[in-house]
């Protein structure tokens, strides 16, 4: 018998739902359906928990591959939560934008922050302080869901900060501020090469 059969077989044998069961155990209801489904496998600590709530040996519960498989899985969920986080964070590191001398103020000046430029006109630096600002709650967004056992919002974060990261990095490069771009351009380098070994180690 699989683990996913086991866990129904042993759930209705208490005669619990799946949300009374994911209270027991201290989980979300859908962590409950998605293991009972045999859509994936509950973590290591989580095994534990369900060993000592109906009092059988987690050998009983799952089998040696299937340990495997979980332990598997339980990696890389634990990259896609790391890479969310890393990328969030370096969202919220956009806010330097706002204090940092990285603008340009014509030829022969010094670099500038944000709200020291004169020689463009206001739109545009309130064009850059939004950007900069929807960057930067997105980036608290993601850091608040990485910590939550949501995969896809952590997924639907991600693809907006990369796209955010671009949208910067090219509005930066049109208007002619290189320190900035660059700035922008080196977090978008730092957020591919999370997103590639997150889907490569995910294979």
């Amino acid at each position: 018998m699989e683990f996913n059969e086991k866990l129904q077989e042993l759930r209705k044998s208490k005669g619990l739902t799946q949300e009374e069961l994911a209270k027991e155990l201290y989980v979300s209801r859908t962590a409950i359906s998605k293991w009972e489904s045999g859509r994936g496998y509950p973590n290591i600590d989580s095994l534990k928990e369900i060993s000592r709530y109906f009092s059988v040996s987690i050998d009983e519960l799952i089998c040696p591959d299937e340990i495997i498989t979980a332990a598997e899985n339980e990696k890389h969920e634990t990259i896609k939560k790391y890479t969310a986080l890393i990328c969030g964070l370096l969202d919220i590191l956009t806010v330097l934008l706002l204090f940092l001398p990285v603008f340009g103020n014509g030829e022969n000046e010094a670099a500038v922050t944000l709200f020291g430029i004169s020689n463009i006109s206001l739109w545009i630096i309130i064009v850059y302080a939004a950007v900069i600002g929807i960057t930067v709650i997105n980036g608290i967004c993601a850091v608040v869901i990485s910590h939550l056992d949501r995969p896809l919002w952590n997924r639907h974060r991600l693809i907006t900060g990369v796209v955010l990261s671009v949208i910067t990095v090219f509005l930066f490069i049109v208007t002619r501020q290189p320190y900035a771009g660059i700035m922008c351009f080196t977090i978008l380098i730092v957020k591919g090469i999370l997103m590639i070994y997150d889907r490569t180690t995910g294979k």
